[in-house]
């Protein structure tokens, strides 16, 4: 039983093993035949994928090439030409100064066929191909490790780096307060063209007698005095500079007629000032024209100001021969010498008989009628201005020495600025506070310039300390002689905008943007202006 049992187990097994072998046959066959055939499609997609590419690069060869986009490229060979080249140019730098001219020649070689290189891809708009990069990426790359082992290392490259570029701000330096300097005197010289028309209208002055009469019967029009009617106030010695602001003012009142211009000049430009508005009219406004040289009130015994510029060191310090770069170039602007720019701080003394005026500087235009501003409350304050502090810099502290415990004890550095160029000011309160013997007080506690350096403002500030009153910002917009992003929107609907600055309308330093806002105003066709251009 047991034998039969074994022979009928043995022909068992070897048919099960058959069957094992012949299934392990067919699976090697079927995965065999699955592999060749997923070969097959995988060689079909690789084949599809390279037919896009090269479709993709065909469609890129017809396009423009964005050049900047392929420098950037983290793929591109022209990213790793620009910077294998920014490299090559360091160490072509460091080769020289120890004297390797020869490996300084190689790279500077090199760098000129990379530059070159990369200017044909941006011309002809296609990128940089293997077969162009790879010669001299591999020449710059022999030539970057010769470099390395001529013990130019990296530490060594940031060291001289550091050094060139130390020097270079430097350079910059010195480049940007020359230029500031450059400026600064372009914005001080009068263009020859007024110039010019000064020197013609003088002659009138001297020469035609009726003027000095007609003059002298205007010196005592009673309108000159009437607070039933609109004063307003320009100190300047710039002829055409004041016509605008005069020009702009009577042309966009109400009634210009009830507008009265008190203007002060220099004896100079007294002449020319009286000619000038002798021989126009300005739609029936009246304008009276003094000489600051007739104030003999107006002496150092009285005024600090006037003896402080007189002082041989202040004068030396507008023109002396030695400028010190650490002094900002337009501290030393000659027009703080000048005391027309303080008479500000006098208008009561020199209309004793008004009551409320506006004061404008010569570099304003006026875009609205301001007969409004003298119905403003100031709610007893004397002096109506703008705040200047939307910006942080337009603070006490930009202004004033508050290391000095004058200033620190009795002000606030965050104390909100103003400006000067079209102020309210209340005549009868400013009696009342006294105003003038505040300013007085203020410039001789700052006799030495340690409160403030220079200019009208920071005394100002000072001066009308808690008797400001803030005005709307669309009454007066500035920034038109510096700033070239001011907002259109706010220039439309300014009241009064401002060329403080250096780039004056009247220079050619001027913002061409904002220039023909104040040339419109301006009388193109008077034969002075035309003879004085076109010569």
């Amino acid at each position: 039983m047991r034998r039969r049992a074994a022979e009928y187990r043995r022909p068992v097994r070897r048919k099960f093993s058959y069957w094992i072998w012949a299934l392990l046959g067919l699976f090697s066959i079927a995965g065999l035949v699955l592999f060749v055939l997923h070969h097959n499609q995988h060689e079909d997609r690789v084949e599809h994928t390279a037919l896009e590419r090269n479709a993709r690069i065909e469609r890129v060869a017809h396009r423009e090439l964005n050049f900047t986009e392929e420098v950037l490229s983290p793929t591109s060979f022209s990213r790793q030409l620009a910077q294998q080249m920014i490299l090559a140019k360091a160490y072509v730098i460091i080769a020289k100064e120890h004297n390797n001219l020869h490996l300084a020649w190689e790279l500077s070689s090199k760098i000129r066929s990379c530059q070159l290189l990369l200017s044909k891809a941006a011309m002809r708009g296609e990128p940089i191909t293997l077969e162009e990069a790879e010669p001299i990426i591999k020449s710059l790359s022999f030539l970057i490790f010769k470099a390395q082992s001529a013990h130019y290392d990296i530490a060594t490259t940031i060291m001289t780096m550091k050094s060139h570029i130390q020097a270079l701000e430097e350079r910059a330096n010195a480049a940007t307060v020359q230029s500031t300097v450059f400026g600064q005197l372009a914005a001080e010289a009068l263009p020859k063209s007024l110039h010019c028309v000064n020197v013609k209208l003088t002659a009138d002055w001297l020469t035609k007698r009726v003027l000095q009469e007609l003059a002298d019967d205007k010196r005592n029009s009673p309108r000159l005095t009437d607070n039933n009617l609109y004063h307003f106030c320009i100190f300047s010695d710039n002829v055409l500079a004041t016509s605008v602001v005069v020009n702009s003012t009577v042309s966009n009142a109400d009634h210009p007629k009830q507008l009265v211009f008190h203007i002060v000049t220099n004896g100079v430009n007294y002449g020319a000032m009286q000619a000038w508005y002798l021989n126009n009219d300005f739609k029936g406004s009246t304008i009276e024209v003094r000489n600051i040289e007739e104030f003999s009130w107006l002496n150092a015994s009285y005024a600090p100001i006037v003896k402080q510029l007189l002082d041989p060191d202040s004068r030396a310090y507008y023109f002396g021969g030695d400028q010190d770069l650490k002094i900002e170039p337009k501290l030393r602007n000659p027009k703080y010498l000048s005391l027309l720019n303080h008479l500000r701080f006098y208008i009561p003394e020199i209309y004793p008989q008004l009551e409320k005026v506006v004061f404008l500087d010569d570099d304003v235009v006026v875009q609205k009628d301001l007969t409004p501003l003298f119905s403003l409350d100031l709610h007893g304050n004397v002096n109506g201005a703008v705040e200047t502090c939307l910006e942080a810099f337009h603070r006490y502290y930009k202004y004033l020495n508050f290391s000095n415990s004058i200033i620190s004890s009795k002000f606030d550095p965050q104390t909100c600025g103003w400006a000067f160029g079209m102020n309210v000011f209340d005549l009868i309160a400013w009696r009342k506070e006294n105003v003038t013997a505040r300013y007085h007080q203020w410039q001789e506690q700052n006799a030495d310039g340690t409160l403030w350096k220079l200019g009208t403002l920071p005394a100002g500030l000072l001066t009308f300390y808690g008797l400001t009153e803030p005005l709307d910002r669309r009454w007066h917009v500035l920034g038109l002689g510096y700033d070239i992003n001011i907002d259109n929107r706010l220039i439309e609907s300014a009241a009064v905008i401002h060329f403080n600055g250096n780039m004056k309308p009247w220079l050619k330093l001027a913002i061409g943007r904002y220039k023909p806002l104040w040339e419109r105003y301006i009388n193109q066709s008077h034969p002075y202006l035309q003879d004085c251009v076109t010569s």
